[in-house]
């Protein structure tokens, strides 16, 4: 599962140059090139002249909370429950 958070792509300055994957005729994925992570999609069919960044890549996630669940026909039978697992600040040590 991945946030997301979809701007203008005129209001969007990236630092550094991003690797980007074309992986269908309109969708690009672009990652840190360093290190892999993950960090904005572009679709100009769907989303023309925006960018949809992860919201975890963001300095300050606190300022785009989850507000809808996208494409959730696709989702896995046990998502419904997810919120119910046990929770760790840290990887547990057991």
């Amino acid at each position: 599962m991945v946030g997301w958070a979809l701007f203008a792509h005129d209001m969007v300055e990236v630092q550094g140059e991003p690797v980007a994957y074309q992986s269908s005729e309109n969708a690009t994925r672009h990652f840190c090139g360093k290190c892999g992570t993950g960090l904005f999609y572009t679709n100009p069919a769907i989303f023309p002249g925006m960018i949809d960044i992860q919201t975890a890549t963001l300095d300050d996630q606190a300022q785009f909370p989850p507000a809808i669940h996208v494409q959730f026909a696709e989702s896995a039978p046990w998502i419904e429950q997810i919120h119910d697992l046990p929770k760790f600040a840290r990887y547990p040590a057991d």
